[in-house]
């Protein structure tokens, strides 16, 4: 079979199809470069002489979905300076057995796809090489950063490489896009980070962890630290919780298990209960005084962040007294659970603080974690954390232009 004149293949447009066959499901398509006059890289001189022939098997991007190789007859020229030489082509480089266009197909599925193995099974080619070619085009696509803003927020995830069993991920609190990622949390790393980087940093977001903000403080010198708010208003809900599991123990077999499935509408906002929810709220209430004074607790607390959000920009002195006034309440209260808790928020009051007068939240760099996540389970983990970094600093980086060209 041969190709009609008037088709074009990608990478091929200036290369002479002279036969197509299909070979136990593959395409076989034998190919040549017009005859010209070659530059000879020794004297620089003209020469149109061929000295030999020479069959060159090269792998192609499929078509039609068929696995396809060039059959390319190389000329070698021969110069009056005796040195022979190969044409120039724009198929395949020099020492290469793919194509120029599978090679770069082949560098943005990689940096694109979620796992090396189905990566290579759809190229046809080992895991090693899409592994290899993946260290070759994703490294010098990545940006750097030298200086870190003014505003970064600092979280940690669950990485499980070869540098350590948890990675630090640093983002840019502003704009919610991640900046780097370090190979582990001891407060070495980070500090010395922040060392060589964090000249600019004027504002940390964190969750409540002390070695955080030793290494911050440690390297930055006195950063405003906010404390982010999902992280400190847990403790209120765990207090609640450890209150509920205490208390349920001496309920009838049946409102125990009852109880602890219908645990949710514990943590339900009260207004968003349905019927039926708010049933089950008050029976298991009246079974008990300390359930319903760690509920109550629970919704003063809830009341508080509500004024707090709203009033923090503009009134922080209210919203700080409003909080003493809930310390107060808990004492009162007694209940051990939440005494434990509001001493944690005392330890971390000015850091809580700042996220309301501030208003700024650690929720974007969570998200960023759970992509982590996906892409580390898509990809059956990362054993080296060189290549976690890049493939998911480069996910995020080009999420939004897929148009880039690798060499």
């Amino acid at each position: 079979m041969y190709m009609h004149s008037n088709m074009t293949l990608p990478g091929l447009e200036s290369v002479s199809i002279k036969k197509v066959e299909e070979v136990e499901g593959a395409y076989h398509m034998e190919v040549e470069m017009p005859r010209q006059a070659q530059t000879c890289p020794a004297c620089g001189n003209q020469t149109s002489r061929v000295h030999d022939y020479r069959i060159q098997k090269i792998q192609h991007l499929k078509v039609f979905e068929r696995t396809t190789y060039l059959f390319y007859r190389k000329r070698r020229y021969a110069c009056s300076c005796g040195k022979r030489f190969a044409e120039a082509n724009p198929m395949v480089d020099r020492y290469q057995r793919h194509s120029r266009e599978w090679n770069q197909a082949l560098g943005l599925r990689v940096i694109q796809g979620m796992n090396f193995k189905d990566t290579a099974a759809q190229f046809r080619t080992s895991q090693a090489t899409a592994i290899r070619r993946f260290d070759q085009v994703a490294t010098p696509e990545l940006q750097e950063v030298e200086e870190l803003p003014e505003v970064i927020a600092i979280d940690e995830y669950k990485g499980d490489t070869n540098a350590g069993k948890y990675q630090v991920i640093i983002g840019d609190g502003e704009t919610g896009n991640p900046i780097d990622i370090l190979p582990d949390r001891s407060v070495k790393t980070v500090k010395q980070y922040l060392r060589e980087k964090g000249g600019n940093v004027r504002k940390v977001i964190m969750d409540m962890s002390y070695s955080f903000k030793s290494a911050v403080r440690k390297a930055v010198g006195s950063p405003i630290i906010v404390a982010d708010r999902f992280h400190f208003c847990r403790y209120i809900y765990w207090a609640l919780e450890k209150v509920r599991r205490r208390v349920q123990k001496n309920f009838h077999e049946y409102d125990r298990k009852k109880c602890k499935r219908m645990k949710h509408i514990f943590y339900k906002k009260q207004e968003e209960l349905t019927e039926k929810q708010r049933w089950y709220l008050n029976r298991y209430l009246d079974l008990s005084d300390e359930l319903r004074v760690a509920y109550k607790l629970k919704e003063a607390f809830r009341s508080w962040f509500e004024e707090a959000k709203a009033m923090g920009k503009t009134d922080i002195g209210y919203v700080k007294q409003r909080l003493y006034q809930y310390y107060d309440r808990v004492k009162q209260s007694g209940m051990e659970e939440y005494l434990q808790a509001i001493g944690t928020l005392k330890n971390w009051q000015t850091e809580i603080l700042n996220s309301f007068a501030l208003d700024y939240s650690n929720g974007f760099i969570e998200g960023l974690n759970n992509q982590t996540k996906v892409i580390k389970r898509n990809a059956f983990g990362f054993r080296r954390y060189d290549r976690l970094r890049t493939k998911v600093l480069l996910h995020h980086q080009l999420k939004e232009f897929r148009g880039f060209q690798v060499g």
